[in-house]
């Protein structure tokens, strides 16, 4: 199995996708879009900016787990990490991102 893009709709209309490494382990998952075109916009910007280490906002969050955003070059998030106990784990999340987004395929769930 490969790394791939699942495009869902959501029971409330909305698009979403999350980003499966070979394992199928879920190392991105998008915000919800209103339509699936905006959607298919989000996959092509997380496959151009994947590969570029500054687009990654490292952080932890209040429970104290490690956590990463994927921004485009106007900043905004296109894509968040699960939550990691340490550090380590996040950045091998972040090299799965760097990896396995540019090459995966997409899914279309959404039929």
């Amino acid at each position: 199995m490969s790394a791939k893009f699942e495009l869902t709709k959501s029971p409330n209309g909305e698009f979403h996708f999350h980003l499966k490494a070979a394992n199928g382990q879920i190392i991105l998952t998008s915000q919800e879009y209103k339509s699936k075109e905006a959607a298919e916009h989000g996959i092509a910007s997380v496959k151009t900016n994947a590969p570029h280490d500054e687009r990654y906002e490292r952080k932890v969050d209040h429970a104290g787990h490690f956590r990463f955003n994927l921004k485009a070059a106007n900043h905004e998030v296109i894509g968040s990490s699960q939550g990691y106990k340490e550090e380590e784990g996040r950045e091998k999340g972040i090299a799965a991102v760097k990896a396995d987004a540019p090459i995966a395929t997409v899914v279309d769930e959404t039929r």
